[in-house]
């Protein structure tokens, strides 16, 4: 495992090759007197919102039929629900144990960094720079828009400038409250939360009266595992792999790791709570969904929250959709959130321009990190291409959980003697990577041109590493150029570079006008 600071290279940091702050040294204490640091502002319920949050967005109120589709079945389509939200807890548990044993934020990307290297870092935060995070928030912002405009256009579609108008403003106006406050921004992320998980409920509850009033007809064992289509063990595992993208976003509170109140108690019990709430919310709303819709109303609808409602809240049924946009609105903030702290830490670690890694003077707010994540996502609402990308590097971001969880077992083996606050048996990290190689080499064999591009796609960050961050001698007009661009922005945004430790030291000569020998702004007088 990396120890350490890392040299940073010249132009992806924007100033001089010295030493920067060791990111693992009293990352997210406050600064005192003597700087600004990222704040601990995290306590269990924020940290379970953002979980939540992030993994529950509108899928399981618009398509969950992707899963019964494949499994051709209601029976096993509920047991594909249970046993996916079974592996996603593994995966979750391997997680905690990495969390707490490399404590920084970044989540997969920083252990993967430690563990394998800095190549095999960069490029997970290559593609999710590049295509995952921007084309998912831009989608989750579509939706949101959407479901606001659709009831303005009872008679038609929305006009689609005007959703990708509403989805800028959407991000615009999410942005603005991550810039401005850690605490607004999990205010936000919390009440959101609870309203989607209040919404799910409302949907549980009207699933239980129906089983209570007889209608549980496609619940029977003789009708649950009734074929509409035969059972083919490829379109089942296509299931499975439908089922564990559902759960996406089960690792998104290790990318702000150090923002945790207590994250050598907070992480794990945030990850224990929430996945088994994730589970039984999805495992039940599917149930719910059956009772009052046979499989094959279910499958003809474009948003089946939308026809469950309307079928049973009567003039109630705008519940649904207002749900909805709810989820999704929060949905766009949890990602924002999380997002731009993977940048950040990838900045940090000289894999990104050094700006992206500093937060401002006052609010401690990773607002150049925030604004990159804005800007390319808002480019991403410019292209047509938005769903095709998610496809190709859908493949890329599964195969990462399995390099990060098989990272645990390199590691325990790389240094056995090393602090783990929890250390889970060995035995789960296997079994998720044998569902995981099971998933991966079906993908493979179903999409291999599909798996193939989203391949290609990443493999275009090698030249890209070697290039920005592996060659140090950069000819010194490139180091003056970012040099200088980054002490525009400083000046412009007001921050700096946290510090991560108790007495700080500047990380390069100093001037007599506060800036570095490149001219970066090493502090600034309130």
């Amino acid at each position: 495992m990396t120890k350490g600071p890392r040299k940073r290279s010249s132009s992806t940091g924007g100033g001089s090759q010295s030493e920067p702050p060791d990111p693992q040294s009293g990352a997210g204490k406050d600064a005192g007197d003597s700087g600004v640091a990222l704040k601990k502002q995290i306590g269990l319920v924020s940290a379970c919102g953002i979980i939540i949050g992030n993994i529950i967005g509108s899928g399981i109120f618009v398509s969950p039929k992707g899963v019964l589709e494949n499994a051709s079945s209601v029976g096993v389509a509920i047991i594909v629900w249970v046993t996916t939200g079974a592996i996603t807890a593994i995966g979750a548990l391997c997680y905690a144990e990495l969390g707490v044993t490399i404590p920084k934020s970044g989540g997969d990307y920083s252990y993967v960094k430690d563990i394998f290297g800095g190549l095999a870092g960069f490029l997970r935060l290559w593609i999710a720079v590049l295509v995952i995070y921007p084309t998912n928030q831009a989608v989750i912002a579509l939706t949101f828009s959407n479901y606001v405009l659709q009831p303005l256009f009872p008679s038609c579609l929305p006009p689609e400038n005007g959703l990708r108008l509403l989805a800028a403003v959407c991000l615009l106006f999410l942005t603005w409250v991550n810039c401005h406050s850690v605490r607004w921004a999990t205010c936000v992320q919390d009440v959101f939360t609870g309203g989607k998980l209040l919404a799910l409920g409302l949907i549980i509850i009207m699933g239980l009266v129906q089983i209570c009033k007889g209608h549980y007809y496609w619940l029977e064992p003789i009708h649950a595992f009734e074929t509409f289509r035969e059972y083919d063990v490829g379109l089942i595992a296509l299931s499975f792999l439908q089922g564990s993208f559902a759960y996406g976003g089960w690792n998104f509170l290790n990318y702000v790791t150090e923002e945790l109140v207590d994250p050598y108690r907070n992480l794990p019990r945030a990850i224990f709570i929430s996945i088994p709430v994730v589970t039984f919310v999805y495992v039940f709303a599917n149930v719910a969904y059956v009772t009052a819709m046979s499989p094959q109303e279910l499958l003809a609808s474009n948003a089946v929250a939308v026809t469950f409602g309307e079928k049973l809240l009567g003039v109630m049924s705008w519940i649904m959709p207002i749900s909805v946009a709810l989820s999704t609105f929060g949905g766009v903030n949890g990602s924002l959130f999380t997002s731009s702290r993977l940048f950040f830490a990838g900045a940090r670690e000289g894999h990104l321009p050094r700006l992206l890694a500093m937060i401002h003077i006052k609010r401690c707010t990773p607002i150049p990190a925030l604004l990159f994540t804005l800007i390319s996502t808002l480019l991403m609402l410019c292209t047509s291409d938005i769903y095709t990308l998610i496809n190709y590097v859908g493949f890329i971001n599964y195969l990462f959980y399995g390099v990060t969880v098989a990272g645990q077992i390199v590691l325990r083996i790389k240094e056995p003697k090393l602090y783990r606050p929890i250390k889970v048996s060995l035995f789960w990290p296997v079994i998720y990577l044998l569902f995981w190689a099971f998933l991966l080499v079906f993908s493979l064999y179903s999409e291999p041109v599909v798996c193939g591009i989203g391949l290609a796609i990443m493999m275009t960050g090698v030249p890209v590493y070697f290039l920005g961050v592996y060659w140090e001698n950069k000819p010194q007009c490139v180091d003056i150029t970012m040099g200088k661009i980054t002490h525009l922005f400083q000046k412009l945004c007001s921050v700096v570079y946290p510090v991560m430790d108790e007495n700080p030291e500047p990380s390069g000569p100093q001037t007599t006008d506060g800036t570095d020998e490149d001219g970066n702004i090493s502090q600034i007088d309130d």
